[in-house]
């Protein structure tokens, strides 16, 4: 089974390469984009057919590997 898991900072902490990017759109004559937050795009390829278990590796990745649940957040999507 495919998912997808994206890592964002939580809301809460400042996003100092989310405000580069933003500043360097504004460089470039784009004004309207008025946020912008970077984070982490995974694809997990998991050799499970119930939706549910596969879910639940992919937790257990995301909170042991992928993401500092201090800072991060993660939403995982099934593909």
């Amino acid at each position: 089974m495919k998912l997808s898991v994206i890592v964002t900072l939580k809301k809460e902490v400042l996003d100092p390469q989310g405000k580069v990017i933003q500043q360097t759109i504004g460089n470039m004559g784009i004004k309207n984009v008025s946020n912008i937050r970077q984070g982490k795009y995974f694809e997990l390829e998991i050799n499970e057919k119930n939706y549910e278990m596969a879910k639940s590796k992919a937790e257990d990745i995301c909170k042991r590997l992928l993401a500092n649940l201090v800072i991060e957040d993660f939403k995982i999507i099934n593909n």
